[in-house]
C-alpha cells in the first residue's frame, strides 16, 4: 500500500552507490514533468510544484533516507542534502573507473557481447 504509484526508475539506494544514475534519471523525469527548476538555486516555484517535486524525490529514494529526511519540506534542500551526503562519489567512482578502462583487454573475454557489456559498464 506504501508504494501506490510505480516508481520511474530504482530508488535512491541508502548507500549511494546508484546516485549518480539516480541523478540523472531524476533531472531527466523532473524536467519532463517541467519542474526541474524546483531544484535549482533561487527559483521561483510555487508551492504546488515545490510539493510536486518533493512527493517524487521522496518517492525515489530509500526508505531509511526518507527517515533521516523527513523534516524536510522544500524539494531543493532535499536535493542538496543528498548532494552533500553522496557527491563525493564521483571522487570515487572516476578513479576506478579509468583504471577499468586502462586495464581492459578484448582477449580477456570469450564473447564480444561479454566485451560490449564491460566496456558499456565502465562507460556508465
Amino acid at each position: 500500500m506504501a508504494n501506490i504509484e510505480n516508481r520511474k526508475f530504482i530508488a535512491l539506494d541508502i548507500s549511494g552507490k546508484n546516485y549518480l544514475s539516480w541523478v540523472l534519471d531524476v533531472k531527466l523525469h523532473l524536467s519532463a514533468k517541467k519542474l526541474r527548476h524546483t531544484i535549482d538555486e533561487d527559483n521561483a516555484a510555487s508551492n504546488d510544484e515545490r510539493a510536486t517535486a518533493l512527493i517524487f524525490l521522496r518517492h525515489h529514494i530509500d526508505d531509511g533516507l526518507k527517515y533521516e529526511y523527513l523534516t524536510v519540506e522544500n524539494p531543493l534542500e532535499l536535493w542538496q542534502n543528498l548532494n552533500d551526503r553522496f557527491e563525493h562519489l564521483k571522487a570515487v567512482v572516476l578513479p576506478k573507473a579509468l583504471n577499468d578502462w586502462s586495464q581492459l583487454q578484448f582477449q580477456d573475454f570469450k564473447t564480444v557481447s561479454e566485451y560490449n557489456s564491460t566496456l558499456f559498464k565502465i562507460v556508465s
